[in-house]
């Protein structure tokens, strides 16, 4: 017999108290459980980097634009869904932080560009790094092809949602 986990206990502990379908519960249950603990290691990682989520979210975004690692304040603020006023605090407070830079670009002066400095990708490398070993540790119980088994099944999961399901629309 399985070791019992606490979406088990919840099950037990809430049968017959109130209706609903045993396995949608632990699913959905442990899903939920799940996305707990990576945001938990995420955090974690972010404490031991110094970092608080809105500086590495703005980080990330400029280091996925490669080499240069570049980007406008607008293009950043949509990105990100803030507004232009929010993204200029958050752009003041990576600045001041020697994470990120402001650059005028040549040829039009009201253009200024943002792009990470050598302390900003090194620290969200480093969150980078911590966040995958992580998330390697989670997935340890499955060997590799199992792995890949549960990866093509919440993907049919997530596609189903994302493309329509019934109660989505």
């Amino acid at each position: 017999m399985d070791a019992e986990d606490s979406v088990d206990r919840h099950i037990a502990r809430w049968s017959g108290i109130v209706p609903f379908d045993v396995g949608t519960e632990e699913v959905i249950t442990r899903i939920q459980l799940l996305a707990k603990h990576v945001g938990h290691a995420k955090d974690r990682a972010l404490a031991e980097t110094g970092l608080q989520a809105f500086e590495f979210e703005t980080l990330h975004r400029l280091a996925s634009r490669g080499a240069d690692a570049r980007a406008t304040p607008s293009e950043l603020a949509a990105e990100l869904l803030l507004s232009p006023a929010g993204m200029t605090g958050r752009l003041d407070t990576l600045e001041k932080s020697g994470l990120i830079r402001r650059l005028r670009v040549a040829g039009d002066r009201r253009r200024v560009d943002v792009e990470l400095t050598e302390e900003g990708r090194s620290r969200w490398a480093a969150a980078m790094r911590l966040r995958g070993v992580a998330e390697q540790a989670m997935l340890a119980p499955f060997a590799p092809a199992e792995q890949a088994a549960l990866s093509a099944l919440l993907k049919r999961m997530l596609l189903h949602v994302e493309t329509g399901a019934p109660w989505s629309s």
